[in-house]
C-alpha cells in the first residue's frame, strides 16, 4: 500500500505525505511545525525548500495559502518559521539516531564500521559535518567493497551533536546494520536536508578537515 498523498500549499504538488512537513495551530493560532504530525486538528503541509518559504512568506503568498488551508481562520506566523521548522526537523532526525542507537541497530567507531562495510552489512553509511575527507573516503571505499553504495551521506551536524545524541564519545561515523532502521534514518535525513538544501551546514566540515584528521583514527 502506498503513502497517501497531500499537496504542499505552495507548489501546489502532491507527495506522500512522508516526503511534507505539517503545519498545525496551537490554540490561541499560532502556526507551529508538526513534523511527527501528531498534532490534532486541521494540518496545512509544505514540500519546498527553507528558502522558497521564506520567499513566500515575505512575498505574503504563504499567508493567502494558510488562509485557504485553514478555511479562513486566524492564523499567526512566526517571522522565525523557517528556522522553527529546520530545528524541529534536525530534532527528529537526532532523536531518530538515538533511538536507533538504542535499539541496537547501528555501529560507531571506524575499525567496527570498516569491518562491517566489508563484510556487507552496512545499510547506510554516515558521516558528520566535521569528519575529515580521508576518513570518510575510507570508509566509503570500504561500502563500496561491501556491495554498498558510492559513498556515505554527510550529515548537517557536527561529531558534538552526534555524539550527545547517541549518548556516546566522538561520533565521528556511524552505520545503520539493519535494513528498517536504515529506512528510517534515511528518511528523517533526506527531509531534513530537503528542507535546508542540499549544502546547508556543511560549510563547518571543510574548515574543520585538518584538525579532524588528527583525531579521526581514535573516534567513538
Amino acid at each position: 500500500m502506498s503513502d497517501p498523498e497531500r499537496t504542499c500549499i505552495l507548489s501546489r504538488e502532491a507527495a506522500p505525505r512522508e516526503a511534507l512537513i505539517r503545519l498545525a495551530l496551537s490554540p490561541d493560532g499560532e502556526l507551529l511545525p508538526d513534523v511527527r504530525a501528531k498534532a490534532p486538528g486541521r494540518g496545512a503541509w509544505i514540500g519546498v525548500d527553507r528558502a522558497t518559504l521564506e520567499e513566500a512568506q515575505a512575498r505574503g503568498r504563504l499567508r493567502g495559502a494558510l488562509t485557504r488551508a485553514f478555511k479562513g481562520a486566524a492564523v499567526r506566523v512566526p517571522d522565525d518559521l523557517g528556522a522553527r521548522i529546520e530545528t524541529a526537523l534536525r530534532q527528529a532526525a537526532l532523536d531518530r539516531l538515538g533511538l536507533e542507537a538504542r535499539s541496537g541497530t547501528l555501529l560507531t567507531g571506524s575499525e567496527k564500521i570498516d569491518v562491517a562495510c566489508r563484510k556487507g552489512e552496512v545499510h547506510l553509511l554516515l558521516h558528520a559535518g566535521d569528519a575529515s575527507d580521508d576518513g570518510n573516503r575510507k570508509l566509503d571505499q570500504a561500502w563500496r567493497v561491501g556491495g554498498g553504495d558510492a559513498q556515505g551521506l554527510v550529515i548537517p551536524a557536527e561529531r558534538a551533536i552526534l555524539s550527545l545524541a547517541l549518548g556516546r564519545q566522538n561520533v565521528v561515523h556511524i552505520a545503520l546494520i539493519d535494513r528498517g532502521a536504515a529506512a528510517r534514518v534515511r528518511q528523517a535525513l533526506d527531509r531534513w536536508r530537503a528542507f535546508i538544501g542540499p549544502d546547508s551546514g556543511l560549510g563547518a566540515a571543510s574548515a574543520a578537515v585538518a584538525d579532524a584528521s588528527a583525531v579521526d583514527g581514535n573516534e567513538g
